[in-house]
């Protein structure tokens, strides 16, 4: 079997938002998805930066979400995945650092993002054959 690679766990659709997102809307996206983080990308899918709830909440006590775009919040250095990393790589980065997301980038755009929740899913997987192997033996 060969070794699972980011694009076989990230998922495909990502919801992102451009620059000039005003943050209540961003605020509103993370709510109606029930996601944690969105990439910011341009108008092509390259990815600009990354806004989180932990970004929106730092910034929102300040009462001008109303007036501020996603650009004045975003995190503009973001790690990235390629989509052929290897799952094993990716399971080990998300166990070493406390981060939630990571979006999968090819050429600059975003074609996947990998959570928490990916990660979880691969594990059981992984865990799951694991546990009929051994059931088998």
């Amino acid at each position: 079997m060969r070794e699972r690679k980011a694009r076989d766990i990230m998922t495909g659709t990502v919801i992102t938002a451009k620059p000039d997102t005003i943050l209540t809307d961003v605020m509103a996206l993370l709510l109606r998805w029930h996601i944690s983080g969105l990439p910011i990308v341009d108008d092509n899918g390259k990815l600009l930066g990354i806004i989180t709830e932990h970004d929106i909440v730092n910034f929102s006590l300040s009462g001008r979400a109303a007036r501020t775009t996603a650009s004045e919040v975003m995190t503009t250095t973001v790690e990235t995945y390629d989509p052929d990393t290897p799952v094993e790589e990716i399971i080990n980065h998300f166990a070493a650092r406390r981060i939630r997301r990571v979006p999968v980038v090819e050429g600059g755009e975003v074609v996947g993002i990998i959570s928490r929740r990916d990660i979880l899913r691969e594990m059981h997987r992984i865990y799951s054959r694991l546990v009929v192997t051994e059931n088998r033996e």
